[in-house]
């Protein structure tokens, strides 16, 4: 099992970026496909992007394309969610998860396809 620790969360204003890290330990995250969640009080896990193993493909939910970019260092057994022009709408905790895949180009769109979580980061943003 891949062991998964998210950061980089805070309290920022509306308009803010934000970066935030999910490292693993345990396995190589080169071996996963991961993604990003987030869910906010009295609402239901959502997801916000998606990377391959590779890195070569990604993914994002409708509210975050043009202002989240997912990427990763493989190298430094990491995946990075850049966020931009935040909004309080984007008020949420944040996690990470990873799903072992064996194609390079592999993505994984739901939550029940991850079998790796973080504990996940808070971020606030405020208006």
């Amino acid at each position: 099992q891949v062991q998964l620790v998210e950061s980089g969360g805070g309290w920022v204003q509306a308009g803010d970026s934000l970066r935030l890290s999910c490292t693993a330990s345990g396995r190589t995250l080169s071996s996963y496909a991961v993604g990003w969640f987030r869910q906010a009080p009295g609402r239901e896990r959502e997801s916000v992007a998606a990377i391959s193993r590779s890195g070569g493909r990604t993914a994002y939910g409708d509210s975050m394309k043009g202002r989240f970019t997912i990427s990763r260092d493989n190298a430094k057994n990491t995946v990075y969610l850049q966020m931009t022009s935040l909004k309080p709408e984007d008020t949420a905790v944040y996690y990470c998860a990873a799903g072992l895949v064996t194609s390079t180009g592999t993505l994984y769109y739901r939550a029940g396809q991850y079998n790796n979580w973080g504990q996940g980061t808070q971020v606030t943003v405020s208006s």
